[in-house]
């Protein structure tokens, strides 16, 4: 029996938007011809398909404050993000040890391998993408996000696994592997370097910043697995929040809905709870002038990714109109560009 659609109007309890950056028209020309000269993207269908999704609208929200060549930065990153995760809306995503094999190659790259001249147009991209990131960026910051970017790519071969198991995990596996496959610590990450801040690691890891740090991450997956559920339920998908919830609680769709609601609510509010805490801290740590507007900044960094990721997704046809556009059935895309 076929399951009742989920309204794409459900609102969470998020922070207040703060903006779109002013550059977002010439992002999104630029977008377009750097997806277009990798080859991320083809022509007709393809492309239409991409450009409603509007991605460099996504980074215009999400970093609001990001600026020329930084928003552009952005606005590639989150291309690179989407239409590699739509490689795996097929056989791909069937076949856990493919899957690794495909993600090792991107995953040398961080680590210092360089695209052969035969490689595919993702590899292409994120070695141009984490070039750009790391140029001139504080070697902690590029040791941190070298292995935020390890994590995303290894755990796309776990949620192959998820697929062939046919059912939910549980809510522990669950937030294990949709942290990896999300990659919503990443966004974060280019956030700071496109505010061109750098936070002290003494407050950096502090339990304040950490616990936030997680929230952001976690609210950010949680409200895209309500909008992007019917898209995933369809091509068997099973590390969803809803799909979660039901199959743990034995209870409706509906009430798995208000239950993925209750917690973003309740971890939105630890966000807030925290940051309050931050004046504090900083006076403890002894953190004064651009170290302590560094961690300021990165509050508000945290609070415009969550804001401004669910503005955008509450209006991309990626998740409005994905079903129309593409079967229930067979790949998820229009071409194929990752290595096999």
């Amino acid at each position: 029996m076929p399951r009742e659609p989920v309204p794409q109007d459900i609102d969470f309890d998020l922070p207040a938007p703060t903006g779109i950056s002013p550059d977002l028209d010439g992002a999104r020309r630029r977008n377009l011809d750097w997806v277009d000269d990798l080859g991320l993207v083809g022509d007709g269908p393809s492309l239409a398909w991409y450009t409603s999704w509007d991605m460099p609208r996504l980074a215009a929200l999400g970093f609001p404050y990001a600026r020329g060549a930084a928003l552009e930065l952005c606005a590639d990153a989150m291309a690179l993000f989407f239409v590699f995760d739509d490689q795996f809306d097929g056989s791909l995503g069937q076949d856990p040890a493919r899957a690794a094999a495909v993600c090792q190659q991107l995953i040398d790259i961080v680590h210092g391998a360089l695209p052969g001249p035969n490689a595919d147009p993702c590899s292409r991209a994120f070695a141009d993408v984490w070039a750009r990131s790391t140029d001139g960026a504080h070697p902690g910051w590029i040791t941190r996000t070298a292995h935020e970017w390890e994590y995303y790519f290894a755990s796309q071969a776990h949620e192959a696994i998820g697929r062939l198991r046919g059912t939910p995990a549980d809510m522990e596996t669950y937030l294990q592997v949709r942290r990896g496959i999300a990659g919503t610590d990443l966004p974060l990450s280019l956030g700071e370097r496109a505010a061109g801040i750098t936070v002290p690691a003494s407050a950096f890891h502090s339990p304040q910043l950490r616990i936030m740090r997680q929230t952001a991450i976690d609210v950010t997956f949680m409200c895209n697995d309500v909008y992007s559920l019917e898209k995933e339920e369809a091509r068997g998908d099973m590390d969803n929040l809803v799909l979660v919830i039901e199959h743990s609680r034995r209870c409706t769709r509906a009430e798995a809905v208000a239950d993925a609601r209750r917690e973003v609510r309740r971890r939105v509010e630890r966000f807030q709870e925290l940051a309050l805490q931050l004046p504090l801290l900083c006076a403890q740590l002894k953190l004064r002038g651009r170290a302590a507007a560094a961690v300021e900044t990165y509050v508000e960094i945290m609070g415009a990714w969550m804001s401004g990721y669910h503005a955008w997704q509450t209006r991309t046809d990626r998740y409005t109109s994905a079903l129309h556009v593409l079967p229930r059935t067979g790949p998820g895309y229009f071409e194929r560009i990752i290595g096999a």
